[in-house]
């Protein structure tokens, strides 16, 4: 932008140089014509080169943001998940769990039966295990859905909700207008189906309340406002935020580290999700997202660098990739 703006100048020097001779040599009427002519091109196309935006601008964490640490064992509280049906706590308490992400990473892994031992089992959306249970193993016992999930999950419930841990638990987190007591919709009426349907399960939305506090944690750990910086929080940010609650040790299993993609431009790619062997590539789908200044988008990237700050205090390992 430098280098244009010092171009700039360079033409309208030239532009008033060229101007003088169509002044000696034409009426002052044209001259003038001639100069506003000039002077709005110019104009137009300096303005032009301040709303340039570079190809990759990483959005990551606020400038000169001073860091506050946030102790989320007591900033969990368990009032935060209404019960879908009936009147059931949110009582999950585990010591190990094995928190599996939906990444490619775990594909090839063979970490199946390692996963199937830990104590509790954490997964996300609508990532299955019929098919992959050498890699991720085939136990669940808790699902954290979204919103936006929500219809491939129910479409598909013997997968998804069938073979669970017993008095497993499926967390549905959206907008209050979409999960919730007072929701009123197709959605939600899935949502409290599922839960009179199967009674191995205990079924929960997060609170407006709790919806709110996860917005209020994104700004106090990244220093961005997730409304005005166009953020959506991902499943992932919810999914171990809930781990570290209700988790002493948290194995995070195919999640990559924040300066992964950057680092190996040259990398193999691979799918965003192990189930969709077609779908987008997972770095381009993250740098699209974190780069992204139109419409909302999700900060893979910069959560990641929040996790990494996190798995200090909480006992999170990560491994496949290990960092």
């Amino acid at each position: 932008i430098k280098k244009k703006k010092k171009n700039l100048r360079a033409n309208l020097l030239h532009s008033v140089t060229l101007l003088s001779v169509v002044q000696g040599q034409q009426s002052r009427k044209m001259a003038i014509f001639a100069a506003v002519f000039i002077l709005t091109t110019l104009l137009i196309l300096y303005s032009s080169s301040n709303n340039i935006e570079p190809v990759y601008a990483p959005f990551h964490m606020a400038a000169n943001h001073a860091i506050k640490t946030t102790d989320l064992k007591k900033w969990s509280g368990k009032d935060g998940y209404v019960p879908v049906y009936g009147n059931k706590n949110m009582t999950l308490l585990c010591h190990h769990c094995a928190l599996v992400t939906s990444s490619s990473h775990v594909l090839g892994s063979q970490a199946g039966e390692e996963i199937d031992r830990t104590e509790c089992v954490i997964r996300m959306n609508d990532a299955p295990t019929s098919g992959f249970e050498s890699d991720v193993g085939n136990r669940t016992t808790l699902r954290v859905v979204a919103h936006s999930s929500v219809f491939r999950v129910v479409r598909r419930p013997n997968d998804f909700l069938h073979h669970t841990d017993a008095n497993a638990a499926v967390i549905f987190w959206g907008p209050p207008n979409k999960i919730g007591k007072e929701a009123k919709g197709t959605l939600n009426r899935l949502i409290q189906r599922v839960s009179m349907t199967y009674s191995n399960l205990s079924c929960f939305s997060i609170a407006p309340s709790k919806m709110r506090r996860f917005d209020s944690l994104f700004h106090r750990e990244t220093g961005r406002d997730r409304q005005k910086s166009h953020s959506w929080l991902s499943t992932g940010w919810f999914t171990m935020v809930i781990a570290i609650e209700i988790c002493d040790n948290i194995k995070v299993y195919g999640m990559v580290p924040p300066n992964y993609c950057g680092k190996k431009p040259g990398s193999k790619k691979l799918p965003y999700h192990y189930y969709k062997p077609r779908g987008s590539d997972e770095c381009l789908t993250y740098i699209q997202n974190e780069s992204g200044r139109r419409g909302n988008h999700h900060r893979f990237i910069t959560e990641k660098q929040v996790f990494a700050r996190w798995a200090k205090q909480y006992n999170i390992t990560f491994t496949h990739p290990k960092w």
